[in-house]
């Protein structure tokens, strides 16, 4: 599906990258993809590899663009918000990826424009992102259809509500740390039962993509397809009873709501 919109972006790094590898496929006309960079060589970078306008300022593009993503580090985006506010349009849709950046912060920032925060993941990189956004007061269902499009083209999207960012953030957001982590973790376990390091890599790897696609393509709750593989006195149940024993499904409990607790305290300092 083609957007016919025009998509600036503050910020040229990974995410910003990930995204505008992701909507030039499927969504976006590489000739409306406008990004702006503080460093010349990564403009030139972008402009080469994507076929996209690319550039030190941004005051090119600002005033005609219908999408603006703000994907800056949070240090930076004070000083980003207060050089771009009042040289875009009033109806264009601003898009935050700043970490900690609140929809009341974004609101005052921009006092026409309809702003939407969103928290993506790193697997964005290679289109097997999980985003979840909250929209704003003046953001409506045309507007979350927007968003809702453009994260589509690098993974999956859901709308949530603010309160639930911070959740999102250790569930999500932290997640594929815990995942990398478990696959170094089964890739160990194969090294130690004897196959080479390589191969138990990709087993496991392989084995966490394939769990998770059965989960989403099949829509049937985890439990039951942990059942499908579970034989009476079997392989399976024998291992699942040393991870039940040893505290694991408590562990991936404890980590996200620890991760949860961190965001909303790092949101308060912010304030």
């Amino acid at each position: 599906m083609s957007m016919d919109l025009r998509v600036g972006f503050i910020g040229g790094g990974a995410m910003a990258e990930a995204i505008v590898a992701g909507i030039t496929q499927r969504t976006v006309s590489r000739e409306n993809i406008y990004v702006s960079d503080h460093k010349a060589a990564r403009c030139q970078q972008l402009a080469e590899q994507y076929g996209i306008h690319a550039s030190v300022g941004a005051d090119s593009f600002l005033g005609h663009v219908d999408v603006l993503f703000l994907a800056v580090k949070p240090q930076a985006a004070a000083k980003a918000i207060a050089e771009v506010k009042d040289k875009v349009k009033g109806t264009t849709l601003i898009l935050s990826i700043v970490a900690g950046l609140t929809l009341d912060v974004l609101e005052a920032s921009f006092a026409e424009q309809p702003v939407v925060r969103i928290m993506p993941n790193t697997p964005l990189s290679v289109g097997a992102g999980m985003s979840a956004f909250a929209c704003g007061t003046r953001a409506g269902e045309a507007e979350s259809a927007i968003v809702a499009e453009l994260l589509s083209s690098v993974g999956r999207a859901i709308e949530v509500t603010e309160t639930a960012m911070d959740a999102v953030t250790g569930l999500s957001g932290s997640g594929p740390a815990y995942v990398f982590l478990l696959i170094d973790a089964l890739s160990d376990g194969g090294v130690a039962a004897g196959l080479k390091r390589d191969d138990a890599t990709l087993l496991a790897a392989q084995t966490v993509y394939g769990a998770a696609k059965m989960v989403l393509e099949t829509g049937k709750h985890p439990d039951a397809l942990r059942d499908q593989v579970t034989s009476p006195a079997g392989t399976t149940i024998a291992g699942v009873r040393v991870l039940e024993n040893r505290g694991l499904r408590g562990a991936l409990i404890d980590a996200v709501i620890a991760a949860t607790e961190k965001s909303k305290d790092l949101g308060k300092s912010k304030k």
